[in-house]
């Protein structure tokens, strides 16, 4: 546990960061793992075996303020085949073998938003995560520069928008939704900022962000 209380800038994440993130990729070659992030680790459309889970991971981009950091997220477009309307980080498929984690994050960063590679500074990983759909995702969590503009590809991303780090990491505002899918109850964390409604695999992986740097 930390011995200090939190300022929610980016400074501080920084330094506990350096303790407390994965320095390397996590392996999303065995689909157990990550599976303590789930508050129903059975509930899985896709058996979970290394031909049919498929690997993605996702920014979790973090940007620098005058005071409190904000974290990135970002709507998907009501045009989107899967997860229409959802509220997502950047990310999505990595593309092949070869492509690493990382790749595939800044790779889908800057296609959907416009996030250029320079203006990222990469923290570290958190742990990874199996969706309910089959996904395997590597968290890359990230500093990005003040300037940035978001440029958004209106085919997968219908906003763009930022939430404080200090209301997303305070425990008080993890609450945990239950839901009927596919005739089957589901639990799911969920946080609300004004009419943004942060649900399944997004909120668990902000949840693992406050497990791993601020509890």
């Amino acid at each position: 546990m930390n011995s200090s209380a939190p300022d929610f800038t980016v400074r501080d994440l920084r330094a506990r960061a350096r303790r407390r993130l994965r320095r390397r990729a996590p392996s999303l070659a065995r689909p157990a793992d990550g599976a303590s992030l789930r508050l129903d680790p059975a509930f899985i459309d896709m058996p979970p075996d290394p031909g049919t889970v498929r690997r993605a991971a996702v920014l979790v981009p973090v940007r620098d303020g005058d005071g409190d950091a904000s974290v990135i997220l970002t709507e998907r477009s009501h045009l989107m085949p899967a997860h229409a309307g959802q509220i997502s980080f950047p990310g999505g498929r990595i593309s092949g073998r070869m492509e690493s984690p990382l790749e595939a994050a800044l790779r889908e960063a800057e296609e959907e938003i416009g996030l250029a590679r320079e203006q990222v500074q990469i923290l570290g990983y958190l742990d990874p995560y199996l969706t309910g759909t089959g996904y395997h995702i590597a968290p890359v969590v990230a500093v990005i520069d003040r300037s940035f503009s978001p440029v958004i590809e209106e085919r997968e991303v219908a906003s763009v928008f930022e939430v404080p780090l200090s209301f997303l990491m305070d425990p008080g505002n993890h609450a945990i939704h239950e839901r009927d899918i596919a005739g089957r109850s589901r639990r799911f964390y969920a946080m609300t900022w004004g009419d943004r409604f942060i649900w399944g695999a997004t909120a668990a992986m902000l949840k693992n962000l406050y497990d791993r740097i601020y509890a």
